[in-house]
């Protein structure tokens, strides 16, 4: 799935639900690209984020893979497909930003106590 942009079923993934504190990174190459405070619930079936760590973690692509014109998100280390970004769809959070991400594409570090 990292490495043929695929879409794990919705509900499913290991990291939807999830509240743990922690870093998410990268499965396949252990980059970190999330925090746990920017996750959030927005009910769409795989974990989203409102944003990803700063700096150059993540690369945005053009997907036109659909009818319609997409987003995706890679990792910048080793370009392993995450899920795709969406804007402007209302949810409450500071960036307006929807990072739906492929709980196969991420292994969370959970925060020492």
């Amino acid at each position: 799935m990292l490495r043929e942009a695929g879409t794990e079923p919705p509900f499913i993934g290991e990291y939807t639900d999830t509240v743990t504190e922690g870093i998410y990174a990268c499965r396949a190459c252990g980059a970190e690209l999330f925090r746990s405070s920017e996750k959030f619930d927005s009910h769409c079936g795989w974990p989203s984020f409102w944003s990803p760590l700063a700096g150059e973690t993540v690369e945005l692509l053009e997907d036109r893979s659909l009818s319609h014109v997409r987003t995706e998100a890679r990792c910048a280390s080793c370009g392993s497909h995450l899920g795709h970004v969406f804007k402007g769809e209302g949810y409450q959070t500071p960036t307006d930003e929807r990072w739906c991400i492929n709980s196969v594409s991420l292994r969370l570090l959970p925060k020492a106590d």
